[in-house]
C-alpha cells in the first residue's frame, strides 16, 4: 500500500531532495513509524512530495507529477501559504481563486482514483500571527468546503490544535505559529492514523 503526502514546509520537513524516499523530520516520518507496526503484514511504501513554501498553485502546478506515484492513499495538507506569504512576500490572496484551486487539486487527487483525506491546514494563537486570522479562516472555509465534496475522510487540525492549546502553552506545539514541534507532529500523525486506519486492508 503507498501512501503520498502534498504539501507545503509542514510536510517537507527537510527532507532530502536527492532522496526519492526520504520522509523528512515532521509528521511524516512519525506516521510511518508509527503505522507501520500496526499491520505487519501489510508492505507500505510512503511517499512525501511536500515542498517549502508552496501554496495551492504551486501545488496545482507539480500535481500531475505526484499523482504519477499511484498511490492508493493521498493526504493534502496545504493553505497557510496563501495567505502568509501576502505578509511575508505581498503576493496576493484571492479566497475565491484559492478555494476554486484548491478544489479542483482535491478532484483530481479523488479522480485518480486514490482516497484523499484532507487535513485541515491551521494557525496557532501566536500574537505576530493573529492579523492573519480573519484571511485564514476563508482558506477554512474553502479547504472545507471541498472536503465536503471530494475527501474521504477529514482531520480538523486547526480545531485540534486550538483545542489542546487552551491547557498547553501555544509554544509547546509551534514556535512561530505555523510550523510545528515534534510534540504537534506527532499529533498530527496520530490524528491522520485513526483517519486512516478504515481505509487498510
Amino acid at each position: 500500500m503507498k501512501i503520498l503526502f502534498i504539501g507545503d514546509s509542514i510536510t517537507d520537513a527537510d527532507r532530502d531532495r536527492n532522496d526519492p524516499a526520504g520522509l523528512g523530520t515532521g509528521y511524516v516520518s512519525l506516521f510511518a513509524e508509527k503505522l507501520a507496526p500496526l499491520y505487519e503484514d501489510t508492505q507500505f511504501v510512503f511517499v512525501n512530495r511536500g515542498v517549502s513554501g508552496d501554496r495551492i498553485f504551486d501545488i496545482a502546478a507539480r500535481l500531475d507529477g505526484c499523482l504519477a506515484e499511484k498511490a492508493d492513499i493521498v493526504v493534502l495538507l496545504a493553505g497557510i501559504n496563501d495567505v502568509w506569504h501576502k505578509y511575508t512576500d505581498g503576493l496576493n490572496f484571492d479566497p475565491e481563486a484559492f478555494a476554486e484551486c484548491y478544489a479542483s487539486v482535491a478532484q483530481k487527487i479523488k479522480d485518480s482514483g486514490a482516497k484523499l483525506v484532507i487535513a485541515q491546514p491551521f494557525l496557532l494563537n501566536v500574537p505576530d500571527k493573529k492579523r492573519m486570522r480573519r484571511e485564514f479562516d476563508l482558506v477554512l472555509k474553502g479547504v472545507q468546503a471541498a472536503a465536503d465534496k471530494y475527501a474521504d475522510a477529514y482531520v480538523a487540525l486547526d480545531e485540534i490544535f486550538a483545542g489542546v492549546s487552551q491547557s498547553v502553552s501555544v509554544s509547546a506545539y509551534s514556535p512561530d505559529g505555523i510550523h510545528p514541534t515534534h510534540r504537534a507532529a506527532r499529533l498530527i500523525a496520530d490524528n491522520l492514523i485513526k483517519k486512516i486506519r478504515p481505509f487498510i486492508s
